[in-house]
C-alpha cells in the first residue's frame, strides 16, 4: 500500500491540511474526508457534470482530478457558493421554475450556470444550453433549468436602459 501523500488546500475559504491516499479522487477527498457531500458523483468517468466543482476559479470535473493535483489550490464546492449567497438568486429561480426534480444534478447545474452568468451578462437560451450541456439532467428535460438560468440572467441584468 502506499504511504499518504500531505496535502495543503483551501476549500471554501478555509485552509485544509490532511494526508490522503495518492490516487484518491477530488470528488471522494470532499465528500468522505471534508463531508462536503453535494459534490455528487454520478458517471466517475467526467461526462456527467455532478461532481464540479471550482478549482483556481475554474470548472473542473472532481472525478478526474487527484486531490493531491489540488496541492495549494482553492477549491470551491456547491455548499461554499450557496453559504456566500453567490447564488441564491439562481437557487430560488431553479426551485420556483421546478428545475430540481430529483436533485441529483442540481449542484454541477448551479455551478455551471453561474459559471456562465459570471463569463456573460446576457446569454440567450442556446447559449446556456450549449455552456449546460457536459451536465447530465435525467428528469427535466433541461427546459425549466434553461428558463431558471436565463431568468436570473434577466434578473442581474436589471431593467434595461
Amino acid at each position: 500500500m502506499t504511504a499518504p501523500v500531505q496535502i495543503s488546500l483551501e476549500v471554501n475559504g478555509e485552509r485544509v491540511d490532511v494526508h490522503v491516499r495518492p490516487r484518491l479522487n477530488l470528488a471522494d477527498f470532499l465528500r468522505e474526508h471534508l463531508a462536503l457531500t453535494g459534490t455528487h458523483v454520478g458517471c466517475e468517468h467526467g461526462v456527467c457534470g455532478a461532481c464540479t466543482v471550482r478549482v483556481n476559479g475554474d470548472i473542473v470535473r472532481s472525478c478526474l482530478m487527484l486531490a493531491v493535483q489540488a496541492q495549494s489550490a482553492s477549491i470551491e464546492t456547491i455548499e461554499g457558493l450557496s453559504d456566500s449567497g453567490e447564488i441564491a438568486d439562481l437557487q430560488a429561480a431553479f426551485r420556483d421554475r421546478n428545475a430540481l426534480q430529483c436533485g441529483f444534478c442540481t449542484p454541477g447545474m448551479l455551478m455551471v450556470a453561474q459559471d456562465l452568468l459570471k463569463l456573460e451578462a446576457e446569454p440567450d437560451r442556446d447559449r446556456i444550453r450549449e455552456h449546460l450541456s457536459g451536465n447530465y439532467c435525467r428528469c427535466t428535460g433541461y427546459q425549466a433549468i434553461i428558463d431558471a438560468v436565463e431568468a436570473t440572467a434577466r434578473a442581474r441584468r436589471g431593467p434595461k436602459a
